[in-house]
């Protein structure tokens, strides 16, 4: 995997193209549903700066962190979308320059992390490297809800690497919580980069193996495409299990999008 300094570079660049298409739209615009339910483009650019603050305050003040995690856990259910809710009153200017000075304030606070650290998290401490991959994963699955709300069509890219390694990785972690046994056996990942270069992961003589886009697996991993609407391949009953079960992100299963939502 890239270095530090790549990743941030990686992650304004995912920053970028979704500011681009959220920038010269109306107040109106901002108010658009998206397929996540009851979320409008506001909401989605909301959720993505209070989680980028919030991982500030991880990498910078430890203590402010726990406090929120006793938040959190006051009201585990609702903590997230409350904060989404409440930033998304703010005026559509006011809220994209909060998202820019706060996306430049976590690579600077990252950055400063001293080698070796870990930071605390409402899951398990992550790296800088995590932290920072994390945000690009949730950077480009909540830009997929801005493209689909706009009906605009987003270019790949080889940042699309970093989100399918954090699918390939929280495989365990998708069945554990779905309650499900963990395959003891490791599975073959192979996927077509938008380059037409193969990105793979996973002994080559794995019995149980996905193949396909790259894209596709990440719209299947961050849940905003429906399994059956995605032609990737699986070899193995285990490889097919995994992929209706997949997420990239922390928290409980998620609900992802309806079979034909996109059709």
């Amino acid at each position: 995997m890239a270095d530090l300094e790549a990743l941030l570079g990686d992650f304004e660049a995912e920053c970028v193209d979704l500011d681009h298409l959220v920038a010269p739209l109306s107040p109106a615009d901002w108010a658009r549903p998206t397929p996540a339910a009851g979320w409008t483009i506001a909401h989605q650019i909301a959720h993505l700066t209070w989680t980028d603050e919030v991982s500030t305050i991880a990498a910078t003040d430890a203590g402010a962190f726990a406090e929120l995690l006793r938040e959190a856990a006051a009201k585990i259910a609702t903590f997230v979308d409350d904060a989404a809710a409440d930033m998304a009153t703010t005026p559509p200017p006011d809220l994209l320059e909060r998202w820019r000075r706060g996306r430049r304030g976590l690579a600077d606070a990252l950055r400063a992390v001293p080698a070796g650290t870990k930071l605390p998290w409402f899951g398990p401490p992550m790296s800088p490297m995590s932290m920072v991959s994390a945000r690009l994963m949730e950077t480009w699955a909540h830009g997929q809800d801005v493209a689909d709300a706009l009906g605009a069509a987003r270019t790949p890219t080889a940042r699309l690497r970093n989100i399918a390694h954090i699918g390939v990785r929280t495989r365990d972690f998708a069945y554990t919580v779905h309650g499900r046994p963990i395959p003891a056996e490791a599975f073959r990942v192979e996927l077509t980069a938008p380059d037409g270069s193969l990105w793979s992961w996973g002994p080559e003589e794995a019995g149980q193996r996905v193949t396909g886009s790259a894209v596709d697996f990440c719209l299947l991993v961050t849940q905003r495409r429906h399994r059956d609407d995605l032609p990737l391949h699986t070899t193995g009953k285990d490889a097919a299990e995994w992929l209706t079960i997949a997420q990239a992100f922390a928290g409980p299963p998620g609900t992802g999008r309806a079979v034909g939502q996109f059709a």
